[in-house]
This record gives structure tokens, C-alpha cells and sequence, in this order.
């Protein structure tokens, strides 16, 4: 092979690297429409306004942050401490490989990549503290969860020289760890803290269901996120001129990763339809926990374990969510259930099936014990700091709105504006004198 022709093919090699990050991050766009569609549905009409400008400000301020901080603890903590390597003097945000550069055409789509990974966090916990938090201290944690908690957890196990991997072989290969886990343990601190809406509970302790204002919104967002699942697992795959490799460098091919995908969904529909009695927003719900539940392992499961694994994960979310509702914990979209459970679900999995499977070369095999440790570890970074930010935040009175606005409606005291001028759904406000009633909350 003559020179120039190897020149070319490495050229057009380098072409389709980018292109290939490229779709990836048009096709993770298509989450965070669904985030905002599936939430906006799952609020009741008085907050459909005010949670659609929360989607949009988690979006810019996780895209910003993660620029100036995220991908610099990305390529400077795989040790578990900051060390100013190559990489990481390159993800600084005055290097040259941060802004247009001929000489270097990778670093910002792979930034690209991963920035949208991090909105990715900062949205699955957006859906679960719904109508009761403060928009500052909404942007404050969807920073915190999405720049810097999870992103050091992908340094850890995701990274090629993370530390998890390096010492117990830990396996994550669709990121249902370092995303999922994180993010839903997380949401489950904040959660502990900002408490549940008012009238989810009654005084002796049982649960009111508070029904969505829109729930064919709510099941065509999901619908959206799953079509954008498929450019979040594009975001988990090398592209080379060798071929396909996982986020560790092992081969894999985009076959794993679309037999286990589909059967992912197939599977956790199921399974959640089967225990829910037929419920929608379990129903829909589970194809997210089906995808997640074979996340860790989806380029490596047989598609008919994949199936199984699947169903188990859609099968369990809605007694998670039962359990959460006993413990008084209102999660709105079932973002603990789905997100934390069964991204530790996923991960566990990951060790009980492929205990021994040999991992990137000279490192560990995957062990149940390793990732087990790996998901204590990242239980812990999610929910901790999570924990400690919003009760700080808390005990200042910067957490959670007033109980009149809550009751009156963020759409009114935040936004101000009304999302549905020419006709007002029944669940939707009405006028008695001065006070504002909803028809959902009459007696």
C-alpha cells in the first residue's frame, strides 16, 4: 500500500470518527426532549411551565459547567486523585485542544459526547424533585449530580485507566453505573431532604396518588429517550480504523450492542406490565429499566440472558417504587426506582453472569465481588454528597418553594405564564373568589 493511499484511508478514518460522535450527540438530544415531554406530562397543569424551563436550564447550565470543570476531572482523576497529566492539561478549558483546532479534530466532539452524558444525570433527577424545589437550588444540584459527582465516577470505572477497572476488573460497559446508579442515589438524597408534595401523604401515613396531568406526554417522552438511548450507546462505543471497541478498548461490535438494546427493551416492558397489572407508567417505565438492567454487560450477554436479565429489571421497579412510597419518599417519575435500583440491579447483574470473563487485557477479570465494590462505591458518591449539598441548602431555607406557591402553582409564581390559555385541562386551575382551586384537589 502506497503512502498516499494509506493517507487517505486515515483520513477518511478520521472522518468517520467524527461524524460517528457526531449522530451520537444529535441522537442523545432526543433524551433530553423526552426528559422534557415525560415530565412535563407526569406534572399537573399548574407546573407544566415551570418544569419545561427547568429541562432547558439543567441543559445550558450542565453544558457550560461541564466545559470550565467536568471533562477536566474526567481525564485527571482516573486514580482517584487529581493528577495534572497530558490529558488532563488538554481538557483545561484555556488549552488549545478546548476550541477550534485543525491539528486537533477529536477533543470536542468527544466532549460533545460526554457533555451530553452529564445533562443526561442532571435530568434524571430533574423528573423525580418536581413542584416543590427552588429553580436555584434545582440548578445548584443538577450542577453538583451532573459536573462534577458523576463525571468523577466515570473517571473511576469508565475510564480505560480508571482505578475500578485497573484493580477489580470492574465492568461497565452502557454506563448504567456511572450515569445510572449515580444519578438515582443521588435524586434519593435530595429527595430525603426536600420531602414529598403536599398532599402526596395523609396524616395516618398512606399515599395519595397524584395522577399526571398528561400521560400519553408522558409515555411518548419515554418513547423519545429510548430513540435517544440508541446515540447515549453509540457515546459508550471506540470508533477505530480496527473497529468497534467498548469504552475499556475490548472488540465489541454494534451488534451486542442493538440485539441487547431491543431485547433490552422488549424484556423490561414486559416484566414491568406482568407486575404492574397493566399500569402505563410502569409499563412504559420498565423498556427504560429493561435497556438499563443489560447496560453494564450488553457486549457480552447472549440477547436471550440479555431478554431475561430485561424482564427481571422491568419486573421489580414498581415494588421499588412501592417500597419508596411506604418509606414517604415522592419521587414523581420513578427516577430512584428506575435509575438508582436498576443500575445497581444492572451492575450486580454484570457480576453474577460474567464472573470470570476476561477483561481488557492484563487487567482483572469481572468478578461478582468487584463490582460489587464498585457499586457500593458508586451508591456512595452519588448519594452523599447529593445528601449533604441539598441539606445544606435546606437548613438555609434555599431548598424548597413556600407551601402557598406550591399549592397556587410554579407556573404562575415562577414563570409567570399559563400553558394552556384557550382551555384549561379538568386537572388544571378554576377560579372561586381570589382563591385558586384544582379541580384534582376538591373535595
Amino acid at each position: 500500500m502506497t503512502p498516499e493511499v494509506e493517507d487517505a484511508i486515515s483520513s477518511m478514518t478520521a472522518t468517520n470518527n467524527e461524524f460517528f460522535y457526531w449522530m451520537s450527540i444529535a441522537l442523545m438530544m432526543l433524551i433530553h426532549a423526552g426528559f422534557l415531554a415525560y415530565e412535563v406530562g407526569a406534572s399537573r397543569s399548574k407546573n407544566v411551565l415551570a418544569t419545561a424551563m427547568k429541562n432547558l436550564l439543567a441543559f445550558a447550565t450542565i453544558i457550560a459547567s461541564f466545559f470550565f470543570v467536568g471533562w477536566f476531572l474526567y481525564n485527571a482523576m482516573p486514580s482517584g486523585f487529581i493528577e495534572m497529566t497530558d490529558a488532563a492539561k488538554a481538557a483545561l478549558p484555556w488549552s488549545d485542544n478546548m476550541g477550534p483546532n485543525i491539528d486537533d479534530p477529536a477533543s470536542g466532539i468527544f466532549w460533545g459526547a460526554f457533555a451530553l452524558f452529564a445533562a443526561t444525570t442532571g435530568s434524571i433527577m430533574s423528573g423525580a424533585v418536581l413542584e416543590r424545589i427552588r429553580t436555584s437550588a434545582f440548578l445548584i444540584l443538577t450542577v453538583l449530580v451532573g459536573s462534577v459527582v458523576w463525571i468523577i465516577g466515570a473517571a473511576w470505572g469508565w475510564h480505560g485507566a480508571g482505578w475500578m477497572l485497573i484493580k477489580l476488573g470492574f465492568h461497565d460497559v452502557g454506563a448504567a453505573g456511572c450515569v445510572h446508579m449515580i444519578a438515582g442515589f443521588a435524586t434519593l438524597g435530595i429527595l430525603i431532604n426536600l420531602g414529598p408534595r403536599i398532599g402526596r401523604f395523609r396524616p395516618d401515613g398512606s399515599a395519595v396518588t397524584i395522577r399526571p396531568h398528561n400521560l400519553p406526554l408522558t409515555m411518548l417522552g419515554l418513547m423519545l429517550i429510548f430513540t435517544g438511548f440508541f446515540g447515549f450507546l453509540m457515546g459508550c462505543v471506540i470508533y477505530t480504523d480496527a473497529g468497534y471497541a467498548t469504552i475499556y478498548g475490548t472488540p465489541t461490535t454494534l451488534s451486542a450492542f442493538a440485539f441487547n438494546t431491543l431485547m433490552g427493551l422488549a424484556g423490561g416492558i414486559i416484566g414491568a406490565y406482568l407486575t404492574s397489572k397493566g399500569e402505563p407508567f410502569w409499563t412504559i417505565s420498565g423498556g427504560l429499566a429493561g435497556v438499563i438492567g443489560v447496560a453494564s454487560g450488553m457486549d457480552l450477554y447472549h440477547p436471550a440472558l440479555g431478554f431475561i436479565i430485561a424482564f427481571g429489571a422491568g419486573a421489580v421497579i414498581p415494588f421499588i417504587g412501592k417500597l419508596l412510597e411506604k418509606l414517604k419518599i415522592d419521587d414523581v417519575v420513578g427516577a430512584v426506582a428506575v435509575h438508582g435500583g436498576i443500575g445497581l440491579y444492572s451492575v450486580l447483574m454484570a457480576g453474577v453472569f460474567l464472573a470470570g470473563y476476561p477483561n481488557a487485557e492484563g487487567l482483572p477479570p469481572i468478578s461478582f465481588w468487584g463490582q460489587a465494590i464498585g457499586a457500593l462505591t458508586f451508591a456512595a458518591l452519588g448519594f452523599i454528597p447529593a445528601y449533604l449539598v441539598s441539606l445544606l441548602l435546606k437548613k438555609l431555607r434555599m431548598l424548597r418553594i413556600p407551601p402557598e406557591v406550591e399549592e397556587q402553582g410554579l407556573d404562575l409564581a415562577e414563570v409567570p405564564a399559563t400553558p394552556y390559555p384557550e382551555g384549561i385541562p379538568v386537572t388544571a386551575m378554576r377560579v372561586n373568589g381570589n382563591e385558586m382551586l384544582f379541580a384534582s384537589e376538591v373535595k
